[in-house]
């Protein structure tokens, strides 16, 4: 038995993304950059790649840049801002349970002297929109904001973070760590108010290694490399470009159906009613996004249920894959009480995921709170 309930961390990669790629590791192998005929074929493929995933984001795709990961475009954002910005004020907004991607630049920043106000979420990991409000200020210059809370699911309220910059005649520029949220949570850059988006292909059934950050066209002339050498992705990311990965990456795109959404909100919401129907199961959080829900066995530790489970191929977490088996900072951050923290699980779902796959998670969960002790 192999039950893969952790799609919030990676995705197995299907079938179109994997043929994808592989047409262009052993056919289409050509360097972009090169201008004989299999040079210019594979330069022309990742152009039209490039506008597959683009218009899945709502963007141009010449404000589309292909980076190597999700943390690659948090970085690159996040410096970027900064830097476009350095004259203007001293003050940066984010919020306490972002991707470490996100904190551990802002904390860097922070030790060199900005001023950094960390919103913290409420008991369901959701950050309130009048905080945010309350946070912009005139000489703010950063608003950084994930869309989707990868360990409970929550969204935030980036368009009220948009707004909040306005309202406050700020200079800052707001960065949308959409990792989460792509072709999950409906969006686009304009609807956000978003300068900088962070999207990635692990997520969504392509492979690791591929990614993308959206700049706002009007300041793509002013944003500064983010690695000195060729001039590939017009000089801003030099590199050759991983062309396997950007076709296994448009490929995914594609393969994201209409229903795909619906379906795996399904199965997470019977999910969330049938887990916390167990007694000894709580539920933190639904979550707001549909592929992940939070809940807690106060009675064992989250770590030690996870391998558990493990042991018998059912596959979930109890937080951020990045977190390697450290505390979560987003449980930490939320006002729970401490058994619920202890016993923190993450379930996530994708398209593939069955509600036949949740009753047999249920039947695991429900034989260790029975038995009060691990499988």
């Amino acid at each position: 038995m192999s039950i893969y309930l952790d799609h919030a961390a990676t995705t197995p990669v299907c079938g179109a993304a994997a043929r994808a790629a592989y047409e262009v590791m052993t056919e289409g192998y050509g360097n972009p950059s090169s201008g004989y005929p299999l040079g210019k074929a594979a330069a022309k493929r990742r152009d039209a790649d490039r506008t597959v995933i683009a218009g899945a984001l709502g963007c141009l795709p010449e404000e589309l840049f292909f980076t190597s990961c999700g943390t690659e475009g948090d970085n690159w954002a996040i410096s970027a801002a900064v830097e476009l910005n350095r004259r203007k004020g001293n003050h940066i907004v984010t919020t306490a349970i972002e991707h470490s991607a996100v904190l551990e630049p802002i904390k860097a920043l922070q030790s060199k002297g900005f001023e950094v106000t960390w919103l913290k979420p409420d008991r369901a990991g959701r950050i309130d929109s009048q905080a945010v409000a309350e946070a912009v200020r005139p000489d703010t210059i950063l608003v950084s904001m994930m869309l989707v809370n990868n360990e409970v699911g929550s969204i935030l309220p980036v368009r009220a973070a948009a707004d909040a910059i306005r309202a406050a005649g700020a200079p800052a520029l707001l960065h949308v760590d959409a990792v989460q949220g792509f072709l999950k949570v409906p969006f686009t850059p304009k609807e956000l108010g978003a300068d900088f988006v962070t999207i990635c292909g692990h997520k969504i059934r392509a492979p690791k290694g591929i990614g993308g950050l959206y700049i706002r066209k009007d300041l793509i002339s002013r944003v500064k490399p983010l690695l000195l050498g060729g001039g590939q992705e017009r000089g801003l990311r030099p590199g050759t470009e991983a062309t396997p990965q950007i076709a296994a990456f448009a490929a995914a795109v594609e393969a994201w159906v209409p229903g795909t959404r619906e379906h795996i909100r399904e199965v997470k919401d019977y999910a969330a009613d049938t887990l916390s129907a167990i007694g000894g199961v709580e539920l933190i959080s639904r979550g707001d996004a549909p592929h992940i829900l939070a809940l807690s066995m106060p009675a064992f530790s989250g770590e030690s249920v996870v391998r558990a489970l493990g042991e018998k191929g059912v596959y979930l977490s109890s937080g951020s894959a990045c977190h390697r088996g450290r505390p979560s900072h987003v449980f930490e951050a939320m006002p729970l009480p401490p058994k619920l923290r202890f016993g923190a699980l993450r379930v996530s779902f994708g398209p593939g995921s069955t509600r036949e796959e949740v009753d047999t998670l249920a039947g695991l969960l429900a034989d260790m709170t029975q038995r009060g002790s691990l499988l």
